[in-house]
This record gives C-alpha cells, sequence and structure tokens, in this order.
C-alpha cells in the first residue's frame, strides 16, 4: 500500500484505490480527529446506563431483567449492523457513511433524553446502536488508508483510547451525573458534543475512494440478523440458564443462531468462489496475524468489559459504597488506559508488537488473580483503584498494538470487512464477559449465601468467581500472544 508523508498543515493526499478517478487532497488531521471524539462518545454511551440501572427501574417501574435489555438491546443491535459496514464502505463514500451514523446517533440520544416510558427509551437506544456501529469501522478504514505506515501505531492508539477507556469511563461519568441530576442528563450530556462533531464532519470529511456498485445479498443480511442476534441473545441470558429461571427460550435462540451463523458462513464462502460479492468477506480469518491478533483483543476486551460490570455490583453489594464513590473509584483505571494509549502506540512503531502485547496480557491477569486474592468485604477503596490502574494500563498495552497490527496485516480492499468481522466479534465478546462475570459472580454468591454467610461476604465471594474466569481468559492471552511475530511489517496474502 502506497503512503504519502503528512505536510506540515495536516494535509496528506489521499490514496488512490482502485476506482478512483483522481486522487484529491484530504485534510486528515480533522478527519480522524471528529471520527475519534465520535466514536469515544458512542462507545462512552454503550455502558454509560450501567451504574444508572437502580434508577431508571425506580423511574420507570420495570425489572431489573427488563432494564438490562437497554444494554442488550444495544448489543443485539450492534451485532445485527456491523457486518453490513463492510458492505456499506464499499456501496457509500466515507462522507455518506459518516452522515448517516452521526444523525442515527444524533436521532436516537434527542429522543433518550426525552423518553417518557421504557419502550420509547428501549427504541432509542436501538436508532443510537445502528450509528455506533458504523463510526468505528469507518474509522479504522481511514486510519489504515491515510495514515503513514511508520506513525499508524501512533494515530490508533486514539482508537485504543475509544475502544478500552470509554467503556471503562462509562460508569464514572454516570455516577457523577446522577449525584447532581437524573438520567435524562446522561443524554444531555452528549448532544453538543455530538452537534459539534457532525459540524466539524461535515466542514472536513471529504472522500478518499470511489463507492463500487455493489448488490446486498438480503439473505445474507437477514441470516446474519439471526445469526448474530440469537447469540448476543442467549449469552446475555447465561445468567437465567445458569439458575435454571427460563432456560427453554435463551437455549433456543442459541441453537437458531448457531445453525443461522452457520448458514451465513457457508454462503459468504458460497458467494465468493463464484465470484460474487458476500456481505461479511470471510478471507481475513485465513491470515494468521490478523487471526491471532484478533483473539487476544477478544480475551481482553471481554475481561475488561465484564469487570466494568462486575466491580461496581462487589462494591456496591459488598463494600456498601454509592454510585458517585464507585463513579470516582473507577475513573483513574478508565483514564490511566485512555492516557497511555497514543504511548504504547508510539512504542509499538519503534519495536513491534510482542514486547508491548506480552507484558499487557500478562498484567491484565496478574490483577485479575490478585483481585480474587485480595477483594473481600474488607477491601478498602484505595486498593480497588491500585488494582484497576494496572488493569487499564495492560488493557492499553494490548488493544492498541493489537488493533493496528490485525488490521494492517490485511489488503486494502479487506480493510472494510476486517474492520467488520473484529467489531462484531468484539460485541459477542463483551456480551461474553458481562454475562459470564454476572453469572459467576450470582451464582457465587449464592453459594456463599446458602452455606450461612452474611450477604456482604457472600457478595464478595461472588466476585471472587467471577475474577477467576478473567484470571483464565487473560492467561490464555498471554500464550497466545507469544506465538505473535515480531515485526510484521509485511501484508500477509489473504487468499
Amino acid at each position: 500500500m502506497s503512503t504519502s508523508t503528512p505536510t506540515p498543515t495536516g494535509e496528506m493526499p489521499a490514496v488512490a484505490a482502485a476506482g478512483d478517478s483522481s486522487p484529491s487532497s484530504v485534510k486528515v488531521a480533522p478527519i480522524i480527529a471528529v471520527l475519534v471524539v465520535s466514536a469515544f462518545v458512542m462507545i462512552l454511551n454503550e455502558t454509560l446506563l450501567s451504574v444508572a440501572l437502580p434508577t431508571l427501574m425506580a423511574d420507570l417501574s420495570i425489572t431489573a431483567v427488563t432494564a438490562q435489555w437497554l444494554s442488550t438491546g444495544f448489543m443485539l443491535t450492534m451485532a445485527v449492523v456491523i457486518p453490513t459496514t463492510g458492505f456499506l464502505m464499499k456501496r457509500l463514500s466515507a462522507r455518506q457513511v459518516f452522515l448517516v451514523a452521526m444523525g442515527l446517533f444524533l436521532a436516537g440520544t434527542v429522543v433518550a433524553m426525552v423518553a417518557p416510558t421504557f419502550p420509547v427509551l428501549l427504541g432509542a437506544r436501538v436508532v443510537q446502536a445502528a450509528g455506533t456501529a458504523m463510526v468505528l469501522p469507518l474509522l479504522m478504514t481511514t486510519i489504515l488508508a491515510l495514515v503513514a505506515l511508520r506513525s499508524r501505531g501512533l494515530v490508533m492508539g486514539l482508537v485504543g483510547v475509544v475502544i478500552s477507556a470509554a467503556p471503562a469511563l462509562g460508569p464514572s461519568i454516570s455516577g457523577f451525573i446522577l449525584e447532581h441530576g437524573t438520567w435524562h442528563h446522561l443524554f444531555a450530556l452528549m448532544l453538543p458534543i455530538i452537534v459539534v462533531a457532525l459540524i466539524i464532519g461535515l466542514l472536513f470529511m471529504r472522500n478518499y475512494a470511489e463507492p463500487e456498485r455493489v448488490r446486498l445479498d438480503v439473505l445474507s443480511v437477514i441470516l446474519s440478523a439471526i445469526g448474530f442476534g440469537g447469540a448476543i441473545y442467549a449469552l446475555a441470558s447465561i445468567s437465567q440458564i445458569v439458575s435454571g429461571t427460563d432456560r427453554l427460550m435463551p437455549l433456543l435462540a442459541a441453537g437458531i443462531g448457531l445453525v443461522s451463523l452457520t448458514l451465513f458462513t457457508l454462503r459468504q464462502v458460497r458467494m465468493l468462489s463464484r465470484g460474487q460479492e458476500p456481505l461479511l468477506d470471510l478471507r481475513p480469518l485465513k491470515v494468521r496475524t490478523y487471526t491471532v491478533s484478533l483473539l487476544v483483543i477478544l480475551m481482553g476486551f471481554a475481561t475488561m468489559l465484564g469487570t466494568v460490570v462486575a466491580l461496581p455490583l462487589y462494591m456496591t453489594g459488598s463494600l456498601g459504597m454509592g454510585t458517585l464513590e464507585i463513579g470516582l473509584t473507577m475513573l483513574p483505571g478508565a483514564a490511566a488506559s485512555g492516557l497511555l494509549g497514543p504511548v504504547v502506540g508510539s512504542l509499538y512503531d519503534r519495536f513491534g508488537p510482542r514486547p508491548i502485547v506480552v507484558p499487557g496480557a500478562a498484567l491484565m491477569a496478574l490483577v485479575c488473580w490478585l483481585e480474587v486474592l485480595l477483594l473481600d468485604e474488607h477491601a478498602t477503596q484505595g486498593l480497588i483503584i491500585a488494582l484497576n490502574i494496572p488493569l487499564g494500563i495492560g488493557m492499553a498495552m494490548v488493544m492498541t498494538p493489537l488493533l493496528t497490527l490485525s488490521l494492517g496485516a490485511l489488503p486494502r480492499s479487506l480493510y472494510g470487512h476486517g474492520s467488520a468481522i473484529l467489531n462484531t466479534l468484539q460485541q459477542l465478546a463483551g456480551a461474553l464477559g458481562t454475562a459470564v462475570f454476572i453469572a459467576l459472580l450470582t451464582l457465587g454468591a449464592a453459594v456463599a449465601a446458602e452455606a450461612g454467610a452474611p450477604a456482604e461476604i457472600a457478595q464478595a465471594s461472588g466476585a471472587s468467581w467471577a475474577f477467576v474466569f478473567g484470571g483464565v481468559v487473560t492467561t490464555a492471552a498471554i500464550v497466545l500472544a507469544c506465538t505473535l511475530k515480531q515485526n510484521p511489517v509485511e501484508v500477509e496474502p489473504a487468499a
């Protein structure tokens, strides 16, 4: 892939793609900046309601199971829409994709801000999720298309901030706002940021590749929606399966989802063999560097998101902390992850992935095992912060290099599809991590309570069960990370 050196004004000649009639001068810095800010707000929005669920339950008169659909519905929509982004980014221009995504998120945010009932709020979250699903693949593809290889790690570090720090910041910001306002203010906070980002995007967003006339395979869209939707629903219902309260629907969804995903995969392979354009090109999975990097990313993300959900439950049930105190406790770890992202990106540009990713995964594993040993009903706020900061640092050391490495190992023609696969599976990993952490926390607490333990001790015991899962997953990630090539600068073939 050819790249160009940025000029002092921040301009870089766009890379000519197949079908480009004439490459134009594109201002790279404003485009990437507005995409980073937009993606940050959208991913932050995904976990913003985690601390607010009790408030929403009381205000809207809904049960915990119903309230959980505000998160489950968001992930379901993401999992359904993301597989289509490979097609959208070929069929539409970058500017069109940006405007559609921002328009959807803005509309959903306005409706959520004034939502009078739960169904309206859930519908608004679904619209928000549809916009979110389009922005992150657009950001990654834009960086790969316009940023020189020698600077790509540093710039991709900003994406690492979005993916690792934004979800962790959600509970912190939510705690601050709920201490002084209502859940409506959570959405009001995002509104001006998105409006400004949209205006800047209208001014600076330009197309760097010509759209292609590809056909949308409707059957693939249906199979994808049923398959990924069923998988997310089943994963989000693991607690119900474990407890035995309602096993039929989740197991049925899992079975239908598995069959649909199998048919979807077979159809994509068959379409490609016939020379047709698949909805989701699966050839990136044949590239070893991409696949190994993807697996380590998924392990780290599942652990991080599961911890973000489990820690507030532990701090509330076992330590009796309030929302503001929980927010303050979670903030340093998220800040550490965000601040370190660009630094890690620069180190990646110099030393390659393995010297950064392996210690990062090891740091995450160490923290998870220390959480098992140290977090009981007597743990202090300072101890939790002291553990959460290195967890955030480890996450930045894993995410930033591997985002760059995984997609950079692909040919330019597969950037969009590689990004779509990564983001789709990331939603599945997030749902898996969240569901398993909560299921183990609930099960462990129930076992301890049946043995006669007080509520705070039982909750701490359940949290230990959850953190064991995180320790096992991140330990496996260390092993996989050790198999990465040291400096894979050449693009691997995706035959």
